[in-house]
């Protein structure tokens, strides 16, 4: 049997959690799904799924290799529409993810531009405050904020982003402008958890880090409810650069400490790592990196 015949059939059975699911998307019949599992496993000499007339599970040895098939296969793809020009015009889908934010500001509107520069591709663009895990689920390219852990990730930065405290200029009127990182005390604090995890802010003192803690008389899940909450006056909230300076610029928010701002963070397109990358997947870095750029240096 085809041993590439097999990665397929064993990437689906893994992704679908069902023979009969798998072989209706491969349009197999449930017999021949057994019969290249079954080819698999003798060639690997282990098990891939406990299989029962119930229910299947992956084995610990099936999803080692599961990353190694996914990979195999993404490197034929693009092999194969690379032989045929499929360089000079870039086709198919594309599954791109970023934080919910960042996604609405900066990713969505360089999307769109890649959209109208390539109309053989389409996009998925998943909006999501979580890490995402890029093979498991299916993504070419992901944003991601921060500094990077060793992984078998490759990335290319675009830029960076740093941490801002801000209020509305009302509130600054009202209640006073905090000249050190202690005066948070005596304000009324608007907590996004995403930022706040802890209900602390870590700052830069000189080349010290340190953390103040706070009290927040609101607290909510999302960055833009915090920000709004903000621009209303209801006291001073932590924001990421990118989520603020259309605020900032406009003088709706105005920026707090900036003495203690901590140091900057880098912003990150990352892919699994191959050595074959997909015609659409270099379109899409080559086409959004210099937007995302861009967009970052104005914010």
């Amino acid at each position: 049997m085809d041993r590439l015949h097999e990665l397929e059939v064993f990437v689906a059975v893994a992704e679908a959690g069902s023979l009969a699911k798998a072989g209706a998307r491969l349009r197999l019949s449930p017999p021949a799904v057994t019969r290249a599992i079954a080819a698999l496993e003798e060639r690997l000499g282990a098990r891939v799924f406990h299989r029962t007339t119930r229910s299947l599970s992956i084995t610990d040895v099936g999803q080692r290799f599961l990353d190694t098939a996914r990979r195999i296969l993404a490197e034929l793809d693009a092999a194969e529409r690379d032989a045929v020009g499929d360089v000079a015009a870039p086709s198919g889908h594309l599954t791109v993810t970023s934080s919910v934010t960042f996604g609405r500001t900066a990713l969505l509107p360089a999307v769109r531009a890649f959209l109208a520069q390539y109309p053989l591709v389409s996009v998925s663009v998943l909006l999501v405050d979580r890490v995402t895990n890029l093979v498991e689920e299916g993504i070419d390219v992901a944003v991601r904020i921060g500094p990077l852990p060793d992984s078998r990730l490759i990335a290319k930065t675009v830029g960076a982003v740093r941490q801002i405290l801000v209020a509305s200029p009302e509130y600054v009127a009202r209640r006073g402008q905090p000249m050190v990182p202690a005066d948070l005390s005596h304000h009324d604090v608007i907590a996004f958890t995403g930022l706040m995890p802890n209900r602390e802010w870590r700052y830069l003192d000189g080349r010290r880090g340190q953390s103040v803690g706070l009290h927040p008389r609101l607290e909510v899940n999302d960055a833009l409810a915090a920000l709004a909450a903000a621009e209303a006056g209801d006291g001073v909230t932590l924001a990421l650069s990118y989520m603020v300076g259309e605020q900032v610029r406009a003088g709706r928010l105005v920026p707090l400490l900036d003495a203690y701002t901590p140091a900057a963070v880098p912003v990150s397109l990352v892919y699994p790592e191959t050595r074959l990358i997909a015609p659409k997947v270099r379109a899409f870095l080559e086409s959004v990196a210099p937007r995302l750029r861009t967009a970052l240096d104005r914010l």
